[in-house]
């Protein structure tokens, strides 16, 4: 019986990656269903904070030092060495890996190199007597389809926002380890990195959105979002209507193609609630929207819709927000 294994991005500063941590809590819960072990990797030039963190989740983390993965793309750094302990005396069961760019690319990496199979953005997983049991999106969140995999191992990359990272109740250990060879792929050089000027906090992480959409009828129009996102603490969203019209950032955009965010609040403004922007903010603890036609799709699942003009709402909603907090 193999183990699950969690192979964790470093982020930005190091750290790491929040979809590392939700994906080791999902592989957590399924290792106790299943009787498994379950073993949390990094790889990193230097993989000491995140292995750290990491094992604030998870039983035991394998710390593995590559220095080439400070100056070259972790995906492919990193997809030799765990395709080299997968083909190894002890391969695993199940590897886990965040959805996001680069665990994407180490998934089909490895996946070339191991022979798995892999399933790809998963919103839920369950263990069954024949392996993992993988709930997924298809065709932009209008088809929910289950799978397995032939044998019982593979793969598995897990989607942002669809499991709550949440610590184990008791710190686990982490230990260095040499894999038996350094990257087979071609290496890729990272030349610059680029951090966009005033950037706030990963939107994926706001517990507030405020979110604009076609409705907002142009890039004046997000001025009135961003100041209720001011005055509620919260990030700034949009759908890819308003980040194709050039209206905001591709980083804003949320959805099928965007990003997903699981906030407690998401306040919709002007948006029609179609189903590829749906499938990123479904999740949301309470959504609010605002929108002038009351057949919008939106109003089918959000928590409250107001019939309005978006502009009259929302002043007179900041006009609520700064009189309480003045």
């Amino acid at each position: 019986m193999g183990a699950l294994w969690v192979v964790a991005e470093p982020g930005a500063e190091g750290g790491l990656a929040r979809i590392s941590a939700e994906a080791a809590t999902l592989a957590r819960d399924l290792g106790a269903a299943s009787g498994r072990e379950v073993i949390g990797i990094v790889i990193a030039a230097d993989p000491a904070p995140a292995a750290k963190e990491l094992a604030t989740y998870l039983p035991v983390v394998w710390a593995i030092r590559e220095p080439a993965a400070g100056e070259h793309a972790w995906s492919a750094v990193a997809a030799g060495h765990i395709a080299a302990l997968a083909n190894g005396g002890e391969p695993p069961d199940v590897i886990f890996v965040g959805a996001g760019a680069d665990g994407r690319d180490l998934a089909g990496a490895v996946s070339a190199l191991t022979g798995l199979g892999v399933l790809v953005n998963a919103i839920a997983v369950s263990w069954t007597d024949a392996g993992p049991s993988v709930e997924m999106s298809v065709f932009g969140g209008r088809l929910l389809t289950t799978s397995g995999f032939t044998g019982g191992r593979g793969i598995i990359t897990v989607r942002p926002n669809v499991t709550t990272a949440t610590p184990a109740a008791t710190p686990g250990k982490v230990n260095a380890r040499d894999s038996t060879t350094k990257a087979t792929l071609p290496a890729v050089r990272v030349v610059e990195r680029v951090s966009e000027a005033g950037a706030q906090a990963p939107i994926e992480e706001a517990k507030i959105i405020v979110a604009g959409g076609r409705g907002v009828g142009g890039p004046d129009g997000f001025g009135i979002v961003e100041q209720l996102a001011k005055q509620l603490n919260g990030a700034v969203g949009a759908t890819r209507a308003a980040v194709d019209s050039g209206w905001i950032p591709y980083s804003q955009q949320i959805g099928q193609t965007g990003k997903i965010v699981k906030p407690q609040l998401y306040f919709a403004l002007g948006i029609s609630g179609a189903i590829q922007h749906k499938v990123g903010m479904q999740t949301a603890e309470s959504i609010v929207a605002v929108n002038r036609d009351p057949d919008a799709p939106i109003a089918d699942f959000a928590d409250m819709i107001v019939i309005g003009d978006l502009v009259e709402v929302g002043n007179a909603l900041l006009a609520e927000l700064r009189a309480r907090s003045g």
